[in-house]
């Protein structure tokens, strides 16, 4: 996967959507835990009723790590059957994952190596050398935590440092890191009124939009602020799509949501 074959994917589907595969035990239909692998026969089940609406996929790691090696296995399942039934997906690791240099290269061979991700979610609060590593990988992008949708994003992000925001200092400063072209970037849509400040700082790049949908953000004002000349969007859904029904027809319910998503879309791709 790259970017110019993310674009046609845009293009040809009139989607900018990625779905959350964010599987709890908890909430996904009772009928499924009978089975050998619960996770995986959900995740494939909702792959299939919303590939053809969407262009991404990303699954919260914690998700799958909080099972332990059954967890894992089926993470792994998961990932082979995109990439070996739906190759044109961009699939996406949400690890935000970020530590020392040496660390960091074996987080990033675990993710782009091993499971064969096409991009993994990076914490930058540790600096250069705990990202570079993950952007020494060709063909795989590194996707920054930029600003995000959380209440505890106050905390830290808007610190002023000189006459800029701590947010906006790190995604100056990133682009002065060694292969900075392969950088995508976390940016929460309920902050969508600061992604005209996020784009005048970073024209070019890909931007991960997560909270449109149960975390309220406007798809809308996403639209408005966020699109650039290449779309430059990746707009994340996972509760409201993966969990619209709680019953058998879970996947025909997920698949109508992603199509909904996808139709809001369509009107703001040329």
């Amino acid at each position: 996967m790259n970017i110019q074959k993310l674009i046609q994917q845009i293009e040809k589907k009139k989607s900018m959507l990625c779905v959350g595969l964010d599987v709890d035990l908890d909430k996904i239909p009772k009928h499924l835990l009978k089975l050998e692998d619960p996770i995986f026969e959900f995740n494939k089940a909702i792959i299939d009723a919303t590939q053809v609406y969407c262009i991404a996929y990303k699954p919260n790691i914690a998700f799958y790590e909080a099972y332990g090696v059954k967890g894992w296995k089926a993470l792994k399942r998961t990932i082979d059957y995109i990439n070996e039934n739906y190759p044109e997906q961009f699939t996406i690791a949400d690890a935000k994952r970020g530590d020392i240099g040496n660390t960091s290269t074996m987080y990033a061979k675990a993710f782009f190596n091993d499971l064969n991700f096409d991009s993994v979610t990076v914490a930058p609060y540790m600096g250069k050398d705990s990202v570079e590593p993950f952007l020494e990988f060709e063909d795989k992008y590194t996707i920054l935590l930029g600003l995000t949708s959380n209440s505890g994003a106050e905390d830290f992000q808007f610190l002023k440092s000189d006459s800029d925001f701590l947010f906006e200092k790190v995604l100056k400063t990133s682009q002065n890191w060694k292969n900075s072209q392969q950088l995508m970037y976390v940016i929460g849509a309920t902050k969508a009124d600061y992604l005209k400040t996020v784009r005048a700082l970073l024209p070019n790049s890909f931007l991960l939009i997560p909270g449109v949908g149960a975390q309220g953000g406007s798809l809308e004002e996403v639209c408005k602020f966020g699109l650039n000349a290449d779309y430059g969007l990746l707009i994340n859904s996972s509760r409201g799509i993966i969990y619209a029904s709680s019953q058998k027809d879970f996947a025909e319910k997920a698949g109508l949501k992603a199509f909904e998503l996808q139709s809001e879309m369509s009107k703001y791709i040329k």
